[in-house]
């Protein structure tokens, strides 16, 4: 049976990960139909999870411990962007839940 892949694209500072491999960092990707975390999607790509502050799932940003299924939208943003967009972007929160810091 086959699934929708999810549409993942790589922000900033992780783009180089991608690029270095001639890879795009705009794509899709096949995921198992029960999905998997965000986390082990970014560890499926090559991607560094300690350098990912947040996933953006359907467009709205967690930590990477986000559940993510077939057909979802997926953005990996890592740590360095800009400190403004940061907190009005939701990032400084979702980077609190990926380090397991975040204050409930």
């Amino acid at each position: 049976m086959s699934t929708e892949p999810v549409t993942v694209r790589v922000f900033g500072s992780l783009q180089p990960f991608r690029k270095q491999r001639g890879l795009p960092c705009t794509f899709e990707y096949e995921v198992p139909a029960e999905g998997l975390s965000a986390h082990d999607l970014a560890v499926s790509l090559d991607l560094p999870p300690e350098k990912i502050e947040g996933a953006f799932v359907n467009h709205t940003v967690h930590g990477i411990g986000v559940w993510v299924n077939p057909g979802d939208r997926v953005a990996f943003v890592p740590f360095d962007t800009p400190g403004p967009h940061r907190v009005f972007l939701g990032l400084y929160k979702a980077g609190k839940e990926s380090d397991g810091s975040a204050l409930q």
